[in-house]
């Protein structure tokens, strides 16, 4: 049995994980990091990780994993998705029945694979999200709406472009981030305000993650970060990057387009990984959780 993983996710404790190996599913799983942990943790000599990234794997044994008196938020299979084809809804029901008899903790299960969260049931200390990082995706949103699980959420992470509007009814809590790690994607800020505003009018709690890689200009935290790169770019809000632009091309291109940054909605990025860009939005950090939580004195 693999040991236990205390998470460097900002929304939840540890991470539990009865299910290894994956495959891509959509835009947001291009640059998986679960793809490249596996490979690490395999070549690590882990027992648990050799088959590999792309064998879905159930492992039983989990089923015996304790995490303790001490009430936690637990991310269930942060290595694969709970809902993969290969995953049958025998092992997934043994899974919440696991979460069930743990009652002291909050189990969190995130999906892409929404299409199959309305043929279970859901113990009242699971939260169940779906991920919808591009507009495209928004009607994994109506399957989530339609289970019975005591707390409804989505993650727009990483979040590729405008989600336009958002029905919320039902729903409890969002989290929005951009990407990190190797061949990032950037973010458009108005992106994110959107998800935020709508969060705002709907009463629904927002959870900003981080910027990831990239950083337009407006929200950096310090004028210092951007003496770490050279690497910049124009990011056009309907996803569009102009990568490889330097300080003084800016101004070739608007020249060569006939056009201006601000007539097309674009900014202007730098990479500077995502320790430096940080997690302010608008000069304000947005970490709020679940309504549940106050309720209950968590």
């Amino acid at each position: 049995m693999g040991g236990r993983i205390v998470s460097k996710i900002e929304w939840t404790n540890e991470t539990w994980n009865p299910v290894t190996g994956c495959s891509k599913y959509s835009e947001g799983c291009q640059n998986c990091y679960a793809e490249k942990m596996t490979k690490r943790l395999a070549a690590m000599g882990q027992e648990k990780y050799k088959n590999g990234f792309n064998k879905v794997v159930f492992h039983p044994e989990e089923l015996n994993r304790d995490f303790g008196g001490k009430s936690k938020m637990i991310f269930v299979n942060s290595m694969s998705d709970t809902f993969h084809a290969d995953i049958s809804k025998f092992q997934i029901s043994k899974m919440l029945e696991y979460c069930s008899f743990n009652k002291q903790h909050i189990f969190q299960i995130l999906t892409k694979r929404a299409a199959r969260v309305e043929e279970f049931s859901y113990p009242p200390n699971v939260w169940l999200g779906v991920t919808v990082e591009k507009e495209n995706y928004k009607n994994r949103i109506e399957f989530l709406r339609h289970t019975d699980a005591k707390v409804k959420f989505l993650s727009c992470e990483p979040l590729l472009g405008d989600l336009g509007e958002l029905d919320l009814t039902g729903i409890d809590w969002v989290i929005a981030g951009g990407e990190s790690g190797p061949g990032a994607r950037p973010m458009h800020p108005d992106w994110v305000r959107n998800i935020k505003t709508q969060c705002r009018k709907q009463d629904v709690p927002f959870f900003f993650k981080q910027w990831g890689e990239w950083i337009p200009t407006s929200q950096a935290p310090n004028l210092s970060i951007f003496l770490k790169t050279k690497r910049m770019g124009i990011l056009l809000k309907d996803g569009s990057l102009l990568d490889g632009i330097f300080p003084s091309d800016v101004k070739k291109w608007e020249e060569r387009t006939k056009d201006s940054i601000d007539g097309r909605r674009g900014v202007i990025v730098f990479k500077v990984g995502k320790v430096n860009s940080g997690a302010v939005l608008d000069y304000t950090e947005y970490k709020e959780f679940p309504k549940i939580l106050q309720k209950e004195g968590q």
